[in-house]
């Protein structure tokens, strides 16, 4: 009988300890609009497996893909106001919240993403990411999303004057409206998740996006003309709500999320470079036709884009993003 009663309370015991022991994992759920074959999803996928292992299974992360909790915008609101923990989106969304990650969106601003990546890990980048603060998030680093190239349905791009007329989804941006209105297109600002329906439909002629994003969405079902352009390099931003961040989480485990945070964006990366290695020919396997734009017409063309958004970007930072690429 006393063994008995000795193994009922060992086991009851045990139980209380692992109901603890689960109560304090730590479940971050993160949002975005991509498909789960894209390096966003992957790149996460990787993030989360590192704060298993180093946690002990203690930090979990819970990845909803392609727009499920809806838009890059409301993504951010719902980080912004702790109904969400975390997303990762473009910078371009962000400017309608802070007008620091501006500077990413001129076109043709970079040109060389291996040493951009040392000024957006460095002072300068961390200066961008810390503007989401006082907007109730933490920016926890910038991720690859690959240069942005042009997609339509009705003829190749070669030069400025092809984009005149054609209806071009962009996203909610003000330098990217403005970049598409000097090209003589007519921009058409829209949440991603609606945009393969509208294409479909012919609601637009064209759409911008990174290759590996046009391949994963399936846009060749729906584009005929590939342009490589390399207009936008709108980097992806890995956010969190501040209180999370600060309140929810304990020192160790914001120490074990900076550390796998920063092997996994060096992992997207890599990633994303020798995805698009193999890209151009899977989407011209895939039936669309690819089209090698004369870059210096169109970089000479939106100079006037520079010129209407300087102030707002400001001076310094525009040359010290340039200068880092010499």
């Amino acid at each position: 009988m006393k063994k008995t009663l000795f193994l009922i309370l060992v086991c009851l015991f045990a139980f209380t300890a692992a109901t603890a022991f689960a109560a304090d994992k730590l479940v971050l759920r993160v949002a975005h609009t991509l498909a789960p074959e894209s390096h966003y999803n992957k790149g996460l996928e990787h993030l989360g497996q590192l704060l298993n292992e180093a946690s002990g299974g203690q930090m979990e992360l819970q990845i909803f893909h392609s727009s499920q909790l809806g838009s890059e915008r409301d993504a951010i609101e719902g980080v912004s106001m702790g109904t969400l923990e975390m997303t990762l989106v473009s910078s371009a969304p962000l400017a309608n919240f802070t007008s620091d990650f501006l500077v990413f969106d001129l076109p043709f601003i970079i040109q060389d993403r291996q040493k951009a990546y040392a000024w957006m890990d460095g002072p300068e980048g961390r200066k961008i990411l810390d503007s989401v603060l006082t907007k109730g998030m933490v920016g926890l680093g910038i991720w690859e999303n690959g240069f942005r190239m042009l997609t339509n349905s009705k003829k190749p791009i070669i030069v400025p004057e092809d984009l005149n007329g054609l209806k071009i989804r962009l996203m909610e941006n003000p330098i990217h409206v403005a970049t598409f209105k000097t090209l003589g297109a007519y921009p058409v600002p829209m949440p991603f998740g609606e945009l393969f329906t509208a294409l479909q439909q012919k609601t637009v002629d064209g759409q911008e996006n990174p290759l590996i994003i046009i391949s994963t969405s399936k846009f060749s079902e729906v584009q005929k003309y590939l342009s490589l352009t390399g207009h936008f390099y709108a980097p992806a931003i890995l956010l969190i709500n501040k209180d999370v961040w600060e309140k929810k989480m304990t020192e160790d485990q914001r120490k074990i999320f900076t550390e796998a945070e920063l092997k996994s964006r060096e992992w997207e990366r890599n990633f994303c470079i020798e995805s698009e290695k193999t890209l151009v020919d899977s989407l011209k396997a895939a039936g669309m036709e690819v089209a090698e734009p004369d870059k210096a017409k169109f970089f000479e063309v939106l100079q006037p884009v520079y010129a209407e958004f300087e102030a707002k970007v400001g001076k310094e930072r525009i040359q010290s993003l340039v200068d880092a690429q010499k």
